[in-house]
């Protein structure tokens, strides 16, 4: 009796270990009401931003009075959409490494039966059948598996590095643009005051009988396409905001008490990075790591297609209980590989192999024509910047010298607005 009390004890205390070591489900709705009242609610004065913002290495007084390209790019890091879905795809990889390094399970067999024309006065009619069922992997094959699933979680970890930078470049290029719309509108306004002053000096010149009104009337039209200057400048900064919020993953409304700096975009580096550094970047671009994953990661498919040629085995302990006598019995099982040797899948495999290594190239090309086509283009644009530079000191030293000729009577005030326009 206290044997069997023992035995119920200890299959109930097994099947509630069991029980408690399995995953239940969680649900997790989502709603598209409930995600637009998430991202409303973002602002860039929430605590666990500036948590985040110290976590990074960036000391700050809390909240921040003003943005600058380093702040915004963290907060795009803890707000930007894309960044959820590699960091989500990420997490994906993971489980797959957790998935590839599972063994298989052991499978039992319980077949009871019951011999009806057994005689009367035997020992028993019944008959009880169980198997175990023992998957035993041949060939390295979990080894492939799990060297396959770690280059791709590799990979995905190297794609969130590769979102990141994209978000960071995303952030600086409109940061660029909303200064590039400020300063037109207000380069545009002092245009338009400036050609204001012109027209008042021409009517008064008009008035006197000194220039014809046709004059006044250009001039006028001057002022008036300068205040579409301004509009579309304001137009263009409005633009810039709107994509600057997207581009940090908040509503344009959160920039509404935000003052942005533009340090980082309103100064030049003196030179461009020595070829050695670029050669540097280049071999450690996090797009290109992540390609170059990927092709490992198809080297340990083809390794694990070529293992599979090699059949797994099945180790099958049996127990039978025959009419009162105790039978044991032990199988083995093996697939034949009579019909095919995974031909098909190790060409797939070899395929994949090469399409995963032209693609890597082709990146790597396309990440050198890119360096290049910016050192070109750079370079251009210092040109560009060295010859206003030159021009506009040159018109500088022009109005210097028409303030002169203005102080000596010499010239008219028009000109010297004429100047200033220019």
């Amino acid at each position: 009796m206290r044997t069997s009390v023992f035995r119920s004890v200890l299959a109930w205390t097994a099947l509630v270990i069991v029980a408690a070591g399995c995953v239940h489900f969680r649900p997790l709705p989502v709603s598209p009401a409930g995600t637009l009242d998430a991202f409303e609610a973002r602002t860039l004065d929430r605590a666990d931003l500036g948590d985040y913002l110290r976590t990074n290495s960036l000391a700050v007084a809390w909240p921040l009075k003003s943005w600058d390209l380093p702040a915004l790019t963290l907060a795009a890091f803890f707000y930007h959409p894309d960044l959820d879905v590699a960091r989500a795809q990420l997490a994906v990889s993971t489980g797959e490494s957790v998935k590839a390094g599972e063994r298989a399970n052991p499978s039992l067999t319980l077949a009871p039966g019951y011999n009806s024309s057994q005689p009367a006065g035997a020992v028993s009619f019944w008959i009880a059948d169980a198997a175990l069922s023992i998957p035993i992997e041949t060939a390295g094959k979990r080894g492939y598996r799990i060297a396959q699933a770690r280059q791709l979680s590799e990979a995905a970890r190297l794609s969130v590095a590769q979102t990141a930078w994209q978000v960071r470049q995303e952030v600086r290029s409109i940061l660029l643009e909303l200064y590039s719309a400020r300063e037109s509108e207000t380069l545009a306004h002092r245009l338009q005051a400036l050609q204001a002053e012109a027209v008042s000096l021409l009517q008064a010149q008009a008035d006197a009988g000194e220039v014809p009104r046709t004059e006044v009337t250009r001039a006028r039209m001057q002022e008036q396409a300068s205040g579409l200057l301004v509009l579309s400048a304001r137009k263009k900064q409005a633009a810039a905001r709107v994509r600057l919020a997207a581009a940090v993953g908040v509503p344009v409304k959160a920039f509404d008490k935000v003052t942005v700096e533009f340090d980082a975009v309103r100064r030049l580096p003196s030179s461009l990075p020595s070829a050695d550094l670029q050669r540097t970047a280049l071999l450690n671009r996090p797009d290109l790591l992540a390609a170059l994953a990927e092709y490992e990661a198809s080297q340990a498919a083809l390794q694990l297609e070529i293992a599979k040629q090699v059949p797994d085995l099945e180790l099958g302990p049996a127990y039978q209980y025959d009419q009162g006598e105790n039978k044991w019995a032990l199988g083995f099982t093996a697939t034949l590989p009579v019909f095919n040797r995974n031909r098909g899948a190790i060409a797939v495999a070899e395929a994949q192999r090469m399409e995963s290594a032209a693609k890597f190239k082709a990146l790597q090309a396309r990440a050198i024509s890119e360096v290049e086509q910016a050192r070109a283009a750079y370079r251009s644009a210092l040109e560009k910047l060295d010859a206003a530079q030159r021009m506009s000191s040159d018109l500088e030293q022009r109005e210097k010298t028409a303030q002169a000729l203005l102080a000596a009577g010499e010239a008219s005030r028009l000109e010297i607005t004429a100047d200033r326009i220019e």
